[in-house]
């Protein structure tokens, strides 16, 4: 059975970016960048949204806001273009641009439920809020995985990841800090159907 990772990197404040930020908000470290590098392989789940934009990226379309890419934006492009993509979409057609990029039609919940309980490696949501909150709201995520760099995005930033979202019990599994100033932070969600009624045990 495969394992289901929701993963967000974030302004301290919850935003998944910000106008005018570059990637990584400017800040990745090399800690950072080789603990990325290490990851295992994975197959990458996305919304039309985050597509359009990615795609974009990997078609040499930069940011507004820069000149060019930094090899550290153009090594993770890369590495995201040889990965395998399913893309969730009903105004997307055929055939997806994007190197390694499936469209799958078919409501996203029932179709990542199937590829969990059919498939054996790991699948990883990127960017594409509403798809990771829906498969949270169905139960389906096994690990929810933030690395928060240090800014606050306020006047700036866009994509607040939480809004919308249901209450939910994280059982931590994973911290650490890169470069002396990157937190992750690695848990266990569990949707709620109501607040804790007494103080934890």
């Amino acid at each position: 059975m495969s394992e289901l990772l929701v993963d967000f990197i974030t302004s301290l404040d919850g935003h998944a970016s910000g106008e005018g930020w570059p990637g990584f908000w400017g800040l990745e470290g090399p800690e950072y960048l080789a603990w990325l590098g290490e990851q295992p392989e994975a197959t990458y789940l996305m919304g039309a949204n985050t597509y359009r934009q990615m795609s974009g990226f990997a078609a040499g379309e930069v940011p507004n806001g820069q000149d060019e890419f930094r090899p550290e934006e153009e090594a993770s492009l890369d590495e995201l273009t040889q990965a395998s993509k399913v893309v969730f979409s009903s105004s997307l057609k055929e055939p997806l641009t994007w190197a390694n990029s499936t469209l799958v039609r078919d409501d996203a919940v029932e179709a990542v439920r199937a590829m969990k309980s059919s498939g054996s490696g790991l699948l990883s949501t990127i960017g594409s809020l509403s798809l990771c909150r829906s498969l949270l709201r169905a139960g389906l995520v096994d690990r929810f995985r933030v690395v928060m760099f240090p800014v606050i995005t306020g006047a700036t930033g866009e994509e607040r990841i939480y809004d919308g979202y249901p209450d939910v019990a994280l059982d931590m599994t994973e911290h650490r800090t890169f470069d002396g100033r990157i937190q992750l932070v690695e848990y266990k969600p569990r949707v709620l159907e109501h607040p804790p009624l007494g103080a934890p045990a």
